[in-house]
């Protein structure tokens, strides 16, 4: 049999020549033998880099990384058996955020299904409802008709085009090997189709939602009768012109804009005037409910997912507002509460663009200028607490706005889960530098942090930071594994100036700057704001899990440079010196959870008293 005769082969090479001529430009592997000829295809194919990964879990939140950064589907390949389970984490992440992914898991073939064969799960389907499509493909044989061949191409362009549509997400393709899995002689190299060797050639595009005229009518009818609005963005709104067309929204509606840090908008370093981020602080425990400043806005707009603010939900929630809007191309609902009023299903770019244009030149700002009156006071009262602190006081909010603070534009910052992330909601104000931030706030867990800030890494030659808790950083330590040694781009820029992932095997790259903050207070620490702090035992056995890990030795362990910070001004300064260094670094602050926690409530004191 001639490598031409390979049936596994001829199938996998028409399936990733249709990949690549879709536009795929990235593929995760890691290593086994029933995926040989996927991964054989995947390595000869110039136009798809390729990042290989021992652990499956860390290869699937890395894809999950690459793919959020580039908003552009990252392909995935295992072999069978437990190692695609291992991927499952990953799916639902990039279900919840609507992050493309395409899985090819690799299969023993039908008569090995249910045989107690070695390494052999039942892989149909195996991830639910939390793919958009899943795809049991045929056993490829030498004798198939011209249409089989041709619906492997079809089904690689639609899985590609269906994980990249207004509803992105993962799409799960799975592969029935027969052996022989390798090419039949080592010597002739395996080639992809060419232009004239492809038989079709299957594209597949989409275009935008875009509102109707009667939908305008309707929301521009409610602000211009309203002066008294909000507008929500929260995480996962759309890249591109979104910010800029928002703001310019906020402005004609006379709207305050609160802005989620991972909404894109907070730290788009554009105009102020209507920005909201000291939501979570003035807004606890019912603030201003009561008031004149909140006591109902007649209107709210929303934008992307669930706010991460619990104030601001609380208080979205207790307020009887009359109308609330929400615009989402992907048609995603995004409102626990149940209160919305309108959906519109349309591009949210288009949408602003057009609201903004029919909306009547507001002339009463009374409502914006309260608003804006009490987030600046909140911002001059938070510097000034922070700069009332001691440098050599261990406290980690002072950390987190040191670092927010300390970051020059373009830099981009992933967010761990738990503390990190509501300090940074709660505490980091805009700038004035244009800062990416990320975070997987899908499902809100902890696991693959690491590898998926390594997958955003991966995207661009710009700097990366990683704030991350201890229990975090431990819980996907494998992820230090995941560093991309080169970043490969096209000589191209992005709107912030850093040239982006779009390069192939072979393509020049850098060294993608990465620094890890790591936030280690003892443990689960999060935890002291919930009532269970109160039931000892279990508390601290259950709950807060207190560990003795020497971060220096297990950094170290990996290849990493590690860095202690003994106060703010010596983190400050290490920060400094390792932005932009080619040695990957992880820098650690040491905090007492317990104290932290009492430090944080007597801040609040300090600005809501």
């Amino acid at each position: 049999m001639t490598n031409q005769q390979n049936p596994n082969i001829n199938t996998a090479t028409t399936f990733v020549d249709s990949l690549a001529h879709a536009g795929l430009k990235a593929v995760c592997i890691s290593p086994g033998s029933r995926s040989t000829p996927l991964t054989l295809a995947f390595a000869a194919h110039p136009q798809i880099h390729m990042y290989p990964h021992i652990d499956e879990r860390c290869a699937s939140f890395f894809a999950l990384g690459l793919a959020l950064a580039t908003d552009c589907p990252v392909a995935l390949v295992c072999t069978s058996g437990t190692a695609a389970a291992n991927f499952y984490p990953a799916i639902i992440e990039a279900h919840m955020s609507q992050i493309p992914l395409l899985i090819l898991t690799s299969d023993r073939p039908p008569e090995l299904r249910h045989s107690g064969a070695n390494q052999t799960i039942d892989q149909v389907k195996m991830y639910g409802d939390q793919v958009l499509w899943a795809v049991d493909m045929g056993l490829p044989q030498l004798s198939a008709p011209a249409v089989a061949q041709h619906n492997v191409a079809a089904i690689a362009a639609r899985a590609f085009a269906t994980a990249n549509g207004i509803r992105k997400g993962a799409v799960h393709i799975n592969f029935p090997f027969r052996k022989p899995l390798q090419p039949a002689d080592p010597q002739t190299a395996i080639a992809p189709a060419s232009s004239q060797q492809r038989k079709i050639e299957h594209k597949i595009g989409r275009g935008a939602l875009l509102p109707t005229a009667t939908q305008l009518k309707t929301v521009a009818h409610l602000i211009n009768q309203h002066p008294r609005g909000l507008i929500v963005c929260g995480p996962r709104c759309p890249d591109g012109n979104f910010a800029a067309t928002v703001t310019q929204l906020a402005e004609q509606s006379g709207y305050p804009l609160l802005a989620d840090p991972l909404s894109g908008v907070r730290f788009a370093a554009l105009e102020e005037k209507n920005l909201i981020c000291g939501y979570e602080t003035f807004l606890a425990g019912g603030g201003n409910h009561d008031g004149e400043l909140f006591a109902c806005p007649d209107v709210v707009i929303r934008f992307g997912a669930v706010p991460t603010s619990k104030w601001l939900n609380e208080y979205l929630l207790a307020v009887p507002i009359a109308k609330r809007v929400h615009i989402r191309e992907s048609g995603v609902w995004a409102d626990d509460s149940h209160l919305t009023t309108q959906f519109i299903q349309a591009n949210e770019v288009a949408t602003c663009t057009a609201l903004a244009e029919q909306l009547a030149q507001r002339m009463d700002l009374t409502w914006a200028s309260e608003v804006n009156t009490v987030e600046q006071a909140f911002r001059s009262a938070l510097d000034r607490a922070l700069a009332d602190l001691p440098q050599d006081e261990s406290f980690d909010v002072a950390y987190m706005v040191d670092l927010v603070n300390a970051l020059p534009s373009s830099t981009r910052l992933f967010m761990g889960n738990s503390l990190p992330i509501r300090h940074l909601d709660q505490f980091g104000m805009p700038t004035g530098n244009a800062l990416s931030i990320y975070g997987n706030r899908g499902a809100s867990g902890i696991d693959g942090t690491v590898s998926s800030a390594l997958g955003v890494s991966a995207a661009s030659t710009a700097p990366l930071v990683l704030a991350i808790g201890d229990v975090t950083f431990a819980h996907d330590l494998n992820g230090l594994l995941c560093l991309p040694r080169k970043v490969p781009y096209h000589v191209s820029k992005s709107r912030d100036g850093t040239k982006f992932f779009g390069g192939a095997k072979g393509a020049k790259g850098v060294d993608a700057p990465v620094t890890i903050v790591l936030f280690n207070n003892g443990g689960g620490n999060i935890f002291r704001r919930l009532p269970i702090v109160k039931f000892e035992p279990p508390f601290t056995e259950l709950f807060l899990t207190p560990h003795q890990l020497d971060f220096s030795s297990l950094v170290q362990g990996y290849g990493w440079h590690y860095e202690r910070a003994e106060n703010r001004a010596d983190f400050l300064q290490k920060l400094e010196s390792h932005l932009y260094s080619e040695t990957p670094t992880v820098i650690e602050v040491q905090t007492d959870g317990e104290a932290d926690e009492v430090a944080r409530r007597e801040l609040l004191k300090k600005l809501t008293g």
